[in-house]
């Protein structure tokens, strides 16, 4: 389906649930969030119910969030029976890796075939206090079993400066000899820490440090992928890629909506409106479908985050699904 600025709207982000195993300083605020209750949060059915629907809108991959989604009960289970719809083309699934090395092959064989893997740093003091407590050992290992288990792997890296920036190279020479996928994401103050400011690294900024040691050429993107930027080093298996939303919005090739763990639906992150899909859900498959084409017909062309940041409610990302 297309939305009112002619883009093709193709991907679902779910989010099955806020909560999770870290409390990354970028994500919640140190004291962390009040978590929603059971009965907000929507069952395994109600998802699959809202997916069956957005297929018939054309939404072809889904990818499952949090939170940390691994540690709901019942994710692979779950996940399983996601990748029987038909009509989905892909499900993929963001974590932050704690639980791949058990997680790993039941995830393969549910039906997941991508993974996105939020790890910030690649020295353990720096990203223990990143994620306020995180073990980098124990999410290297979750790699491992992930590539092992025939997962392909994207690597998420916040890039924040006097934080981690000094470790954008050695982020990506891991795409040098593995064919993973490496993405460096500009800053979001979506907490409002103090002087955030002082924390971005513009995508600019990181193009000319990448460029600085090593030979890029540009290079297309998939027909369901996100909005990096993608390069690939000379001579390396993987890519690299570089995410703008605060210095240089990709909203214009935007193809998401995104649905919360507690069933509101948003046309785009960084907007403040949603739809709350849980009265449709106890009504018929023509009102659901209609309550989506709504969700896309009012994604705006493109978003304001920058101008709005003074009035705009600070959020937590695991609220939404990042």
């Amino acid at each position: 389906m297309q939305d009112n600025h002619g883009r093709n709207i193709n991907y679902l982000r779910l989010s099955i649930t806020d909560r999770c195993n870290l409390r990354c300083r970028y994500c919640m605020p140190a004291d962390g969030v009040v978590q929603k209750s059971c009965g907000e949060i929507l069952r395994y059915e109600q998802f699959l119910q809202i997916v069956e629907a957005a297929v018939k809108l054309g939404i072809r991959k889904v990818r499952v969030t949090g939170g940390e989604p691994l540690v709901r009960k019942g994710v692979i289970d779950f996940l399983s029976r996601l990748s029987n719809i038909p009509g989905i083309k892909e499900v993929a699934l963001t974590t932050n890796g704690l639980l791949l090395t058990e997680k790993a092959q039941a995830l393969m064989d549910a039906g997941v075939k991508r993974l996105n893997v939020s790890i910030d740093s690649l020295q353990p003091e720096t990203y223990a206090q990143i994620t306020r407590g995180g073990s980098l050992e124990q999410v290297l290992a979750g790699l491992d079993a992930a590539e092992a288990a025939g997962l392909k792997l994207k690597l998420n890296m916040v890039v924040m400066n006097g934080i981690n920036d000094q470790e954008v190279v050695p982020f990506a020479a891991l795409s040098l000899d593995k064919p993973w996928s490496v993405r460096f994401i500009e800053y979001m103050p979506t907490i409002r820490e103090k002087q955030w400011q002082n924390q971005l690294v513009s995508g600019a900024d990181i193009l000319c440090e990448l460029q600085r040691h090593y030979s890029l050429k540009s290079i297309s993107s998939g027909r369901y992928c996100g909005p990096a930027k993608p390069y690939r080093i000379a001579g390396a298996k993987g890519t690299v890629g570089i995410i703008t939303p605060m210095s240089e919005h990709f909203c214009g090739s935007c193809n998401r909506i995104r649905v919360t763990s507690t069933g509101q639906a948003k046309s785009c992150l960084l907007a403040g409106g949603s739809l709350d899909l849980k009265p449709y859900l106890q009504q018929s498959a023509a009102e659901l479908l209609k309550a989506l084409q709504q969700v896309v017909g009012d994604k705006p062309a493109q978003h304001r985050y920058r101008l709005e940041l003074e009035k705009d409610v600070p959020f937590s990302m695991s609220s939404i699904g990042g």
